[in-house]
């Protein structure tokens, strides 16, 4: 396939360009820096300005899907910036019909009991409160747009890449020893199976030991 994947060099967005191209996959790297990917087999690095929205839809245009792994943590503002920033991804993607639009999204957002989110816990981290909600509320209101979003367990760590996993909804996945844990590398493996075998259209699912 080819695939956009928005924010290539970043800490997810890395392990899932690794995984794209180890699957065979043409990937465009919308990047804030590309020389960065300077001569990485595969990829063709592209400079890009989320905010720039009618841009981004030329950059996009004529991809099989979008992958993004954009996130505003770099900001001062992190959550409008981050709001901003998502929501001129999902105009782009129409704009550019692009037919499929897949997400990394946070844990914070998952359910830990009956309508307790993990965000709303005092051991949430605070740097991470500004995008827990954001995108996923605003797919939720997309009508149009094939979109999929990933969750991941409450902690996501550079690791190994196993295949074996679980795949769950919206309540927070946990181990038998109560802690919710997946390698970035396995969360990648989980977001390209989706890619290539869609089983989650206009939903978010999420993914943990």
């Amino acid at each position: 396939m080819n695939i956009a994947l928005i924010g290539a060099t970043g800490y997810v967005g890395s392990k899932l360009l690794d995984e794209a191209l180890a699957r065979g996959h043409a990937v465009t790297a919308l990047v804030t820096r590309p020389e960065k990917l300077a001569g990485r087999a595969g990829v063709t690095a592209v400079k890009t300005d989320v905010l720039d929205e009618s841009t981004l839809a030329e950059q996009l245009r004529g991809m099989d899907a979008v992958i993004t792994a954009f996130s505003g943590h770099a900001q001062s503002d992190v959550y409008e910036y981050f709001v901003r920033g998502f929501s001129a991804i999902v105009a782009a993607t129409k704009a550019a019909g692009v037919p499929r639009l897949l997400a990394v999204g946070g844990a914070g957002s998952l359910e830990v009991a009956p309508g307790v989110q993990l965000v709303d816990t005092p051991e949430f981290p605070a740097q991470w409160k500004g995008t827990a909600e954001g995108a996923l509320a605003l797919l939720r209101e997309e009508r149009e747009l094939d979109w999929t979003m990933l969750s991941p367990a409450a902690h996501l760590e550079p690791g190994t890449r196993t295949d074996k996993f679980r795949l769950g909804t919206d309540a927070l996945l946990v181990d038998e020893e109560g802690h919710s844990r997946i390698s970035l590398e396995d969360y990648a493996v989980a977001m390209l199976d989706e890619l290539e075998r869609p089983a989650h259209s206009r939903t978010r699912f999420s993914v943990a030991y």
